[in-house]
């Protein structure tokens, strides 16, 4: 067990070292004056890597995704994190998949402009309350951050840009489809701008003991953060303002062409969503919720119901012509940044593309690309490899 554990780490960081770029971070000081700060109330950060040649004047956003805190005892578990203070982060990020500089991995944004915003505070950059707890120091200040932050990238040339992309991976893929007409309106109108959301696509579904987790999760975490002003007004006019942390609530009334990416057995929805803690008394879901491969027949029938149920929400989407999606079978979770799924001779594939490939060709509108993947187990294409983020992204449960 150490022993293959360590095989595992040493692949993993020749995997940095031959496909990663190393990014400095950027702590925005400036932010602190206008309230926009992480939960411990240090300044939020970012890491840019400079564009050049074709992509000097386009920029993609990428928003950091891990979880949220739905209680003050979650929050501060988190506060002394990198998910919740930039005095604890990396002082260097790697950018792969889509961030990668390397044309070889990242054919079309390879010169761009990329930016990764550091997340934390929780609430998918939705909160914003102006009185702090002094017994714990708590601040939700996560719509300030995206403000702040997007003034910053303003200033640092994207306000001249051709091109622009705001995108993010699980919390923060679900910040991309909150923010992205804010995000638009950000820009002039004569900016391409598009949004996709990698993993971010998460869905109003009862867990396997049949009770609404997910759902009284998401209600939480927006009455603490105060999310509701921040969320579409489109959606908060109709229905409770947790429901509308729900896309499938929320991506038809976006008016900025949106792209989603997302695993149709997401294996986080999975673990937290339709065996949410507390549903599983007994374990029996353990081993299913490592690996497909070891589902009952009984497990995985329950799982192409899910499936079934994510398709039936994606159709919250429309039919508008600016939506596109790459819905693969395979077991995973973010799949836009790993370099294994973005891009490769033996990333994922579906109707014969890679999700680099899917995504140009609907940026650049060669192609609307609105493929879903056929059930498991046809796919073959599904990369195998051990999730070395899963914790990045675990929910603060009690």
């Amino acid at each position: 067990m150490v022993t293959s554990f360590l095989l595992y780490f040493v692949c993993f960081l020749i995997f940095v070292t031959t496909e990663s770029l190393l990014v400095n971070i950027t702590i925005l000081e400036s932010a602190v004056a206008k309230g926009a700060v992480c939960l411990d109330g240090t300044p939020p950060a970012y890491h840019l890597d400079r564009g050049s040649g074709s992509g000097v004047n386009s920029w993609v956003i990428s928003l950091e995704g891990g979880g949220w805190c739905q209680n003050v005892t979650s929050c501060l578990s988190r506060k002394n994190t990198r998910l919740g203070s930039s005095a604890k982060m990396d002082h260097q990020l790697p950018f792969s998949g889509m961030m990668s500089n390397d044309p070889k991995f990242n054919p079309e944004f390879h010169n761009w402009n990329r930016v990764s915003v550091r997340y934390c505070d929780g609430g998918s950059f939705t909160g914003d309350v102006e009185a702090i707890d002094p017994a714990t120091g708590l601040h939700y200040r996560g719509a300030r951050i995206f403000k702040a932050i997007m003034e910053e990238l303003l200033a640092q040339g994207m306000k001249k840009s051709q091109n622009a992309i705001l995108s993010g991976c699980s919390a923060g893929g679900l910040a991309t489809i909150l923010h992205c007409d804010n995000f638009r309106m950000l820009l002039p109108n004569n900016v391409k701008v598009k949004c996709f959301s990698d993993a971010g696509y998460f869905i109003h579904h009862n867990d396997i003991s049949g009770k609404p987790y997910i759902e009284q999760y998401f209600n939480d975490v927006v009455t603490l953060h105060g999310s509701a002003k921040n969320l579409p007004s489109a959606c908060t006019s109709k229905l409770k303002p947790g429901l509308c942390f729900f896309p499938e609530n929320v991506a038809q009334q976006i008016k900025t062409p949106l792209f989603i990416i997302n695993a149709a057995y997401d294996h986080w929805q999975v673990r937290n969503i339709l065996v949410a803690p507390g549903s599983d008394p007994k374990g029996a879901w353990t081993s299913c919720k490592a690996n497909i491969k070891n589902c009952t027949p009984n497990q995985l029938k329950i799982l192409q119901g899910f499936r079934k149920d994510f398709l039936k929400a994606l159709e919250g989407l429309g039919p508008s012509s600016t939506r596109g999606y790459y819905i693969n079978s395979c077991f995973s979770h973010c799949q836009s940044q790993q370099q294994a799924y973005w891009f490769g001779l033996n990333s994922p594939r579906l109707f014969n593309k890679t999700i680099a490939e899917a995504v140009r060709d609907w940026f650049l509108e060669t192609d609307q690309y609105r493929h879903i993947d056929c059930p498991y187990p046809c796919d073959k294409t599904c990369v195998e490899a051990t999730d070395i983020t899963t914790s990045q992204y675990k929910l603060s449960w009690d």
